[in-house]
Order: structure tokens, then sequence, then C-alpha cells
């Protein structure tokens, strides 16, 4: 633990900081996969649903310094081309 009292402060902000960018995170992975698994079912109205919500966290993430925004365009990328393969575009 630290000594100095505003160091003490600051690991426990860092602590719940890492928290709530761990949660966002796993959030974002959790709506790509449920958007993946509605691709591959071939349920076209949850994948639509579960795409638009995908896509809203990764954003979110992108916002929030948590993934680098190259990487947020790269999975928004793939997942539409994923929707418009099952379209049949």
């Amino acid at each position: 633990m630290a000594n100095i009292k505003s160091s003490a402060k600051r690991a426990l902000l860092i602590e719940k900081s890492a928290a709530k960018n761990k949660a966002a995170r796993s959030l974002m992975k959790t709506n790509i996969k449920k958007f993946d698994a509605a691709v591959e079912n071939g349920d076209q109205k949850t994948a639509e649903t579960a795409y638009k919500t995908a896509v809203k966290t990764v954003d979110r993430a992108a916002t929030k310094n948590l993934i680098h925004k190259n990487k947020a365009a790269r999975r928004k990328s793939s997942m539409t081309h994923k929707l418009n393969a099952m379209n049949g575009d």
C-alpha cells in the first residue's frame, strides 16, 4: 500500500476506473458474440438488433479509448460484411 495519502487515493481511483473499463470491454465482447451467434443461427431479425447494439458498444468503447479507433472500425466493418452476406447482398 502507498505511504502517501494522495497516492493511496490515486490507487483507489485507478482500481475503480480499471473495473469500469473491464466491465465496458466485457459488455462489448458479449454483444459481438451475441451478434456472431445470431448470424451463425441464420436468424435475420435477431442479427439485425444484435448488430445495432454491438455497433453502439464498439463505438462507445472507441470513444472512451478502451480500444483504438481503427480496431473499432475494423470490427464494425467485419460485422457489416457478415450482416450483408446474410441478406444476400
